[in-house]
């Protein structure tokens, strides 16, 4: 199998979607939105699945689906939460080049209004804050590519991205 897939993780509104969506045209790959899978495959949108099987059973779910997804010059949208998933992320590392968005706290904070609403996987009594400091180690560790994207526009930091890729 080649490695000519593109994973993009990273927090919450750290633009995987959109800058995915117009990466995939600019290459004229595939665009393949993970959440999406796990809602069609699971019949039932991400919240609600958080809701009813908790933290630990949509991470599993969320790692059961991601390891099954099989794509080829695709640009692949991960869910923030996919880094728990270690055999997940194998996967993605062994079908593509996995390239974590960064987004400072300050950037998050701004853009990510509604935690709830947006489906975003958090603890009991976690923090943001914590969050990001717990994911960002996970986003290193299996990242082949960091883009930092700074205060740059999603023409920028997909300019940015071309430019390593």
């Amino acid at each position: 199998m080649k490695k000519d897939n593109i994973i993009l993780v990273g927090m919450p509104t750290s633009g995987k979607s959109t800058i995915g969506v117009i990466l995939a045209k600019i290459l004229g790959y595939n665009f393949l939105d993970a959440d999406i899978v796990i809602q069609e495959k699971e019949n039932r949108k991400l919240s609600e699945i958080i809701e009813t099987e908790g933290v630990d059973g949509f991470i599993d779910i969320e790692n059961r689906i991601n390891t099954g997804i099989e794509a080829q010059k695709t640009v692949i949208a991960t869910g923030g939460s996919v880094v728990y998933g270690r055999e997940a992320m194998e996967h993605y590392k062994n079908i593509g080049r996995v390239v974590y968005l960064k987004v400072s706290m300050d950037v998050l904070t701004k853009r990510l209004k509604n935690v709830k609403q947006r489906g975003v996987v958090m603890r009991e009594g976690q923090t943001l804050v914590s969050l990001y400091n717990e994911r960002s180690v996970l986003y290193e560790k299996y990242a082949d590519i960091v883009i930092d994207e700074k205060n740059h526009s999603m023409e920028e930091v997909v300019a940015d991205l071309l430019a390593v890729l």
